[in-house]
C-alpha cells in the first residue's frame, strides 16, 4: 500500500521544547492515610515538567460519526460496532504482512505499516470504528522506559522500576518521538473520510505500571502489589509520572485526528475494589479531567477486564462510556451504571467460533438488553487468535441490519416460549 500524506497544513498544533534527561527531585509530602499506608495525592507530580502546551483542533463542521453520537448518548438508528483487537493475527492478510515484517515493534511503529494494518479490517468489514494499530506500551521509550517484545515472553522491560534510584530514568514525555502515531492518525482520518470514527487509545497508569514494575507480563502481580505496602512513595511517584505522560499522549492523539480515546485499565480487575480506589481510579480520573479540559468534545471510553465488581465505583470517573466484559450481564450492567452512562460491549469473543445463527441471537440479546440509546456494540474482550473471518464479517453484517425503529428478535426467547 502506498500512502501519501494529506495536505492538512502541517502537523498537530503541539508546542514543545527539547530537553535533555533531567534528574528527579524526590521530596515526598504525604497527605492521605489509608489503613496505615501513606500515599500522595494523584495530582501531585514530583518530576520536572517541560513547558508543553497542547491544544485540540477546532471542532469539525462535518457530521459526527455514528460511534461518536452513540458514545455521547445521542439518538442513533442502530448501534455502532467495532471490535477490540480488530486488526491482528486472525486475519490472513495480517499474517502475510507479519511474515514480511516479523518485528511487532516495526509493524506498530512504522507509519505506513500502522495505517495499512489499521485499515485491513476497515477494507474487509467496514466497522463503525477504526482503531489505530498500536500498543499500550508504545509511548514508554518517549519518557525513558525501554522495552522489547519477544515472541514467547511478550513485552520485556530489562530495567524494572522498583526504587527511588530507578525513578531517575524517567523524564517528561517527548511527543516528537511518537510522530509516527500522530502521522498515522491523520492518515486514517483522511482514509475513512468520516464514514467511521478513528479511535486512539492509551493504557491506564496502573496497567502500564504493572509492566514497568514487574518487568513484563505476569500472572501474580506480586512485585507491584507488594510495592503498594512496602514502597508506596515510589509507586505513587511512578503512577503520577505516568498519569501526566499518558494524559499528554491522549490529547496528542486527539489533536492528530482521533475522534475518541479508549483507556485500557486491563489489569485494574486484578486489584480488590478497595485497592483499585487507591491505586488506579484517582490516576485515571486525573487523565480524564485533563483530556476533558483540553478536548471537551472528545468521548472517552474506559475498559477494565474483569470489572464486574467495580461498576458502581467507575460511574463518577468522568468518562462517557464504560466497556463491559462478557462476564457482566448487559441488562445488569445497565441497571448498575444508570441511564446517564453509555456502555460498550459485550459479546463473548468465543461466540465467534459458534454457528452464525448463534452469533446473530447473541448480538440481538445484547442489543436488546442495552437498549436503543448509548450503546456501542463490541466484544467483551479482544478478538481471539483463530477466530474465523467469516464470523467477524457476520458480526458486522448483523450490526448493520439492526434498526431501532423495528423490534429486534431474540430467537432463543421465542423458542423457549
Amino acid at each position: 500500500m502506498k500512502l501519501t500524506y494529506p495536505n492538512s497544513g502541517g502537523g498537530p498544533s503541539v508546542a514543545w521544547r527539547s530537553s535533555s534527561i533531567v534528574s528527579i527531585q524526590l521530596g515526598f509530602c504525604f497527605s492521605n492515610n489509608f489503613n496505615g499506608v501513606l500515599i500522595p495525592p494523584a495530582s501531585t507530580h514530583y518530576l520536572p515538567r517541560r513547558n508543553l502546551r497542547i491544544s485540540c483542533s477546532s471542532p469539525s463542521s462535518s457530521p459526527d460519526p455514528l460511534l461518536v453520537k452513540a458514545a455521547r448518548g445521542e439518538a442513533v438508528s442502530r448501534p455502532p460496532a467495532w471490535m477490540m483487537r480488530q486488526a491482528g493475527r486472525y486475519m490472513a492478510v495480517y499474517r502475510k504482512l507479519a511474515e514480511k515484517y516479523p518485528s511487532f515493534r516495526e509493524r506498530s511503529e512504522t507509519t505506513e505499516l500502522i495505517v495499512e494494518i489499521s485499515l485491513q479490517p476497515w477494507e474487509a468489514f467496514r466497522p463503525d470504528g477504526v482503531i489505530i494499530f498500536s500498543d499500550i506500551l508504545t509511548p514508554l521509550p518517549a519518557f525513558g522506559v525501554s522495552f522489547d517484545i519477544e515472541d514467547v515472553r511478550g513485552p520485556v522491560i530489562q530495567s524494572p522500576i522498583r526504587s527511588e534510584e530507578h525513578l531517575k530514568t524517567l523524564h517528561p514525555i517527548e511527543l516528537e518521538k511518537l510522530q509516527f502515531v500522530g502521522d498515522s492518525l491523520r492518515l486514517l482520518r483522511n482514509e475513512v473520510e468520516g464514514k467511521a470514527a478513528v479511535l486512539g487509545f492509551v493504557g491506564s497508569p496502573w496497567t502500564i505500571g504493572t509492566y514497568i514494575v514487574e518487568g513484563g507480563t505476569t500472572r501474580t502481580y506480586t512485585a507491584i502489589k507488594s510495592m503498594c505496602h512496602t514502597a508506596p512513595h515510589v509507586l505513587s511517584t511512578l503512577l503520577a509520572h505516568l498519569t501526566k505522560a499518558i494524559a499528554d499522549y491522549a490529547v496528542y492523539q486527539v489533536e492528530s485526528g482521533a475522534h475518541c480515546i479508549q483507556i485500557f485499565d486491563s489489569w485494574g480487575g486484578q486489584l480488590s475494589p478497595a485497592m483499585w480506589e487507591i491505586w488506579s481510579k484517582p490516576f485515571i480520573k486525573e487523565i480524564v479531567s485533563t483530556v476533558k479540559s483540553k478536548c471537551p468534545g472528545t468521548p472517552l471510553v474506559l475498559y477494565i477486564n474483569g470489572n464486574g465488581g467495580l461498576l458502581e465505583r467507575m460511574k463518577d470517573i468522568g468518562v462517557d462510556v464504560i466497556g463491559l466484559d462478557w462476564t457482566v450481564d448487559m441488562a445488569d450492567g445497565r441497571k448498575r451504571l444508570g441511564n446517564g452512562m453509555s456502555v460498550q460491549g459485550n459479546v463473548d469473543p468465543a461466540y465467534l467460533f459458534l454457528p452464525l445463527p448463534a452469533i446473530t441471537d447473541e448480538i440481538h440479546r445484547v442489543v436488546n438488553c442495552a437498549g436503543p440509546r448509548g450503546h456501542i456494540l463490541n466484544l467483551g474482550h479482544g478478538v481471539l487468535v483463530g477466530t474465523p473471518e467469516e464470523a467477524v464479517a457476520h458480526f458486522f453484517d448483523v450490526s448493520k441490519s439492526l434498526n431501532f425503529s423495528a423490534p429486534i428478535e431474540d430467537h432463543r426467547v421465542a423458542a423457549a416460549t
